[in-house]
């Protein structure tokens, strides 16, 4: 089985059971069976595959078959042009997800220390931490999440502080100066209207926010002063349609700002402490 071959059997396999740029995906998958980039598989379509990188190769064809995402088989997913470690235990970060870190960087070089709450895999720490060289925190009520954090934090050779808790609990009071969140904001009652990719693959803790999807916006609003410094700022990633009643959620805030990312779409607020 060469090269040519097998990229040709994948793509025609993915494309019957509806995946999506089934071409660039069999690349992907084959370039990580046999430890290569994709400029490697066009500059030696002859190549032979060994036995364990066919296995290999066959293996990751079936599991995105079944709906896993890519991100998980491969293990690793960029974020604002840095590669990040992705288990299933944490979200898969997103592009848009890049919008709170353009809007908090100007935040942050003035903050101190950072605080990312609900951290998953430490992409919005990480890269805040390296690009302001700000301490900063990570807290996550999941071991397996915070593990990846952290993994990722001295990987990537940032100063992060990862801690297992529920939001901010045992933050100290007026030790933040910008405390920064992408929080579960998806409602219960749109589970089934997911992408079977992310309804069946990545982790519910970091997905819904109950019935509603505002349940984590509520908690975040509400304990932030307590752990912000006066003047701090608190950035939040919006969920669809969710930024009017976050925004009256901030109410009482200051200098309250909504940034749409490049569709138009409402995707980050920002609001000082007053």
């Amino acid at each position: 089985m060469t090269i040519q071959t097998a990229l040709l059997q994948g793509t025609e396999l993915l494309d019957r059971a509806g995946i999506a740029v089934p071409r660039l995906t069999a690349e992907v998958l084959l370039g990580h069976a046999i430890h290569r980039d994709r400029v490697y598989l066009y500059a030696h379509p002859e190549r032979e595959l060994a036995e364990v990188e066919w296995l290999h190769y066959g293996r990751y064809l079936h599991e995105r078959m079944g709906g896993k995402p890519i991100q998980y088989i491969t293990r690793r997913q960029e974020f604002y042009g840095r590669e990040f470690r992705v288990t299933p235990d944490v979200l898969i970060p997103r592009p848009e997800t890049e919008h709170v870190i353009e809007v908090a960087l100007p935040l942050a070089r003035g903050a101190e220390t950072i605080l990312d709450v609900g951290t998953g895999s430490g992409a919005i720490a990480v890269t805040l931490a390296l690009e302001t060289g700000a301490s900063a925190f990570a807290t996550d009520i999941s071991p397996a999440a915070a593990a990846v954090a952290l993994d990722n934090a001295v990987r990537l050779g940032a100063r992060v502080n990862v801690t297992v808790c529920d939001l901010m609990e045992p933050i100290a009071p007026a030790s933040v100066g910008l405390l920064v969140s992408n929080p579960p904001y998806v409602p219960l009652r749109q589970r089934e209207g997911l992408q079977r990719e992310v309804r069946d693959f990545e982790p519910p803790v970091a997905l819904y926010g109950g019935e509603t999807g505002f349940d984590f916006y509520q908690r975040i609003v509400a304990g932030a002063p307590r752990v912000l410094r006066p003047g701090g700022w608190l950035v939040l990633e919006l969920g669809f349609g969710c930024h009017q009643r976050v925004a009256e959620m901030l109410a009482c805030w200051s200098a309250v700002r909504i940034e749409p990312d490049l569709a138009g779409i409402p995707r980050v607020i920002a609001a000082r402490k007053s």
